[in-house]
């Protein structure tokens, strides 16, 4: 293979075959990361400037050697190791240096602000981690996002045609992927707000327990501050958001004793085909193959919580009836969940009439909601066109759980599990998720994602015009709605391993 100094055509690799042109098309000067660093002058600018972010403990320790070949090829202050520098701290840093460059009349600074793109590297937890930073920045023109697959699922850059192999490292895959950067395309995707409320109990926990029983330190679902404006006497107040999927039931309980397990043998989890092997062990073991024997009718859905949710901006809450044989919900965004299927599947035309039931589109303001009776009806999946009980399409669903069928459940966030406990009293917990903004990722040719304003995806179900922000009713949860989360929410404590989030 033939490398210049400053360029390279690359050969075949994970990701195709992508000339990555000139390296400088991608670096970014010292004085444009770095607001004390002297400004220099550049011939021209560079046509698709990156900032890069990696969880340098992600995939078996991969990200380490990542984090080496972009620095390597880039310029070393352009590319950060979440383990040791956050998000949110970055961006804030660069576009406050940005807007002081900009007033200074420097058009450099400008250029390379309008056409900056991020590339994260991680799981599908760390990934929504920087999203949720890019999503509270509310910047007039938001930097798309690239994500490179270092967890065990992957279901965000399978859903943008990333792939969910855990990619090659050296300085070759890395220019074939910064080519393939440059090329992508555009896609806007919707972003969820979750919030969790409950009365303080008299007795007994209600926080969410992160597994191996550590404080709550998830980043993407977090206890609200007493100056938060969610905040409410008497009440426990958790916040958060997703882009992926909201679940419940057995696919959570085996993702949480999955994590604990990570946790406590950290050497025994450094290949993804093992890690999705240990997966389906646990699925056995926990007994999800054969629920009717092993399992309680308390683990059904049906019983754990009535759900209610509005189809439309503005409109009415309406109950959902689950199905009794439920033991799994998915709230879903994305075409891709456990490892890249897609639960939803496209609906024919006769689901489209009797039950206004339409393709997944990301940017729709609509999320899917998907039951599954147990793990042999998860295989369905396999299946050409298989698919789980699909249950609905809303703006807004609301899970209310009361004291009764059992004392905690499970759930997961993006990748993120965590176990919740339930009312031992005559209180309520409510969990209520909700449409909120919307990101821009970068899609690659094998996109599974389908788009409402892409004419290249069949045409869309007629609510393309609904203003999602201006219809919305007037509760209690509006206020907590005004902002994603980030820079609180998202942010990891100093004490915790980023090891157990991706």
């Amino acid at each position: 293979m033939n490398c210049r100094a400053d360029g390279c055509a690359t050969g075949a690799n994970d990701y195709g075959s992508k000339s990555c042109g000139q390296l400088s098309d991608y670096r970014i000067p010292d004085y444009i990361l770095k607001p004390d660093s002297e400004p220099v002058i550049v011939d021209n600018a560079p046509s698709c400037p990156v900032v890069v972010f990696i969880n340098s403990r992600s995939g078996g320790q991969l990200g380490s050697g990542l984090i080496k070949s972009y620095r390597e090829v880039l310029n070393e202050a352009q590319v950060f190791d979440l383990s040791e520098e956050s998000p949110d701290k970055v961006l804030h840093r660069l576009y406050a240096n940005f807007q002081r460059l900009k007033t200074n009349g420097d058009t450099l600074a400008i250029q390379i602000e309008k056409s900056l793109r991020l590339i994260v590297a991680g799981g599908d937890g760390t990934a929504s981690w920087l999203l949720g930073v890019v999503s509270d920045l509310k910047l007039t023109h938001s930097p798309p996002v690239a994500t490179v697959p270092l967890g065990t699922g992957n279901n965000l850059p399978f859903s943008f045609g990333w792939g969910k192999k855990n990619p090659a490292t050296d300085q070759e895959a890395v220019k074939s992927f910064l080519g393939l950067v440059k090329g992508a395309r555009e896609m806007s995707i919707d972003s969820w707000h979750i919030i969790m409320r409950m009365r303080v109990p008299q007795e007994g926990p209600c926080d969410p327990i992160a597994p191996l029983e550590l404080p709550h330190s998830l980043h993407a679902f977090h206890r609200v501050t007493g100056s938060d404006e969610l905040n409410v006497e008497g009440y426990h107040t958790f916040r958060g958001g997703f882009w992926n999927y909201f679940s419940m039931g057995m696919d959570a309980q085996v993702s949480y004793g999955f994590h604990s397990e990570r946790k406590k043998n950290p050497e025994k989890f450094k290949n993804q085909l093992t890690n999705q092997g240990t997966y389906a062990k646990l699925g056995l073991k926990q007994g999800w193959f054969a629920p009717s024997l092993t399992h309680s009718s308390s683990r059904n859905i049906s019983q754990l919580a009535k759900v209610k949710i509005m189809k439309r901006p503005g409109g009415k809450w309406e109950e959902l009836k689950i199905p009794s044989s439920i033991r799994s919900i998915i709230c879903l965004n994305l075409p891709s969940f456990s490892g890249g299927f897609n639960p939803w599947g496209t609906p024919g035309t006769r689901k489209k009439q009797d039950r206004d039931l339409t393709a997944p589109y990301v940017d729709d303001g609509l999320i899917e909601v998907v039951g599954f009776r147990d793990a042999w009806h998860g295989l369905v999946l396999l299946a050409p066109n298989g698919h789980g009980t699909r249950l609905a399409q809303a703006h807004r669903i609301r899970f209310e759980f009361h004291k009764g069928a059992a004392d905690h459940t499970f759930m997961r966030v993006d990748g993120e599990p965590w176990k919740q406990p339930l009312p031992s009293d005559d209180e309520t917990v409510v969990v209520e998720i909700s449409h909120l903004r919307q990101v821009t990722m970068l899609a690659n040719g094998h996109c599974k994602s389908k788009s409402v304003e892409d004419p290249t995806t069949p045409s869309s179900h007629g609510h393309e015009n609904d203003d999602s922000d201006s219809l919305e009713d007037e509760d209690e949860w509006k206020e907590g709605r005004k902002k994603f989360g980030a820079a609180e929410t998202f942010k990891l404590p100093d004490e915790v391993d980023i090891a157990h989030l991706s």
